[in-house]
């Protein structure tokens, strides 16, 4: 039985991960796979202490902590799933923790660099118009790159100033502020009609060839504008999801209601907000305060 291929259709149609999640997972798993066929050991055969000694086995060949805490956490999704199809009796990787790791904070920009950046787009210009457009929607909306780029063009109810996002577990509603809202008028109405090759295409952000923009073409978008910028900070499409959180914190939203808008399944997620707004607090008052 090909193991791998049914745990990722199962991680796929089943608990519908996320595209970033099953590419990880998949591959994790399929190192796992040939470590244990290098100690001559099917997969169903693997214990408690096989999976403590892959993850030594990776620390030793220089992975990160961080990479060892994800490889174990996709091998605890791997034989949960076996288990569920009952080729194994127990999952052996659950109950076993690796080295915690220290949770940096994300980093944010301020209200002066988002400005900066929003304001590098060209927007009298077909391919500006489109930039500006999709970097105000991120920043309007703070939903992940994945989400953005899997927009449709009914997607967007731009009369009530709403989008429609599918995320990874549920449908979320979040609305737009009226900057976004203009920018992406313009480009609905002027340019994206100009770049379709195929007039059915549901894409609502397209490439210059008229087809749906990928996550590597969005990446390229969002370093071109830092450098236009002239902004030393390293930004990331994340970036603008993780600024679109604190800002709306630092100006009084409250933590319920940013989960909902950004679609964590649990509000501990979006708890780390309020340490970068603490954080931020501290630099101000360490900076400020005569006698700090």
């Amino acid at each position: 039985m090909d193991y791998l291929a049914g745990y990722e259709a199962w991680l796929s149609h089943e608990k519908k991960a996320a595209a970033n999640t099953l590419c990880s997972y998949t591959r994790d798993v399929r190192q796992f796979s040939q470590w244990m066929e290098s100690e001559r050991l099917a997969l169903p055969q693997a214990t408690q202490a096989d999976i403590k000694r892959y993850a030594l086995y990776l620390g030793k060949h220089g992975k990160s902590d961080a990479t060892i805490v994800r490889s174990v956490a996709a091998l605890k999704s791997f034989y949960g799933y076996l288990q569920s199809i009952h080729v194994v009796p127990i999952n052996p990787a659950k109950g076993f923790t690796p080295t915690k790791i220290e949770r940096k904070l994300p980093a944010i920009l301020t209200s002066k660099e988002v400005d900066l950046f929003l304001d590098q787009p060209d927007p009298s210009d077909t391919k500006g118009c489109r930039d500006k457009a999709m970097l105000e929607v991120l920043y309007a909306t703070g939903i992940r790159v994945s989400e953005l780029i899997a927009l449709n063009i009914q997607d967007v109810n731009l009369p009530v100033s709403f989008l429609r996002c599918v995320g990874k577990r549920k449908e979320r509603i979040v609305p737009l502020y009226r900057g976004a809202v203009k920018a992406l008028e313009a480009y609905i109405k002027e340019v994206r009609p100009q770049l379709l090759e195929d007039p059915q295409e549901t894409a609502l952000f397209v490439n210059m060839n008229g087809e749906r923009m990928s996550r590597q073409g969005f990446w390229k978008i969002v370093k071109h504008y830092q450098e236009k910028a002239g902004i030393s900070k390293d930004i990331t499409p994340h970036t603008l999801r993780h600024s679109f959180a604190a800002h709306l914190l630092e100006n009084g939203a409250d933590l319920k209601s940013i989960q909902e808008m950004l679609g964590h399944a649990d509000i501990s997620s979006t708890q780390i907000y309020t340490q970068i707004v603490s954080q931020k607090l501290k630099d101000v008052y360490i900076k400020a305060h005569p006698r700090a």
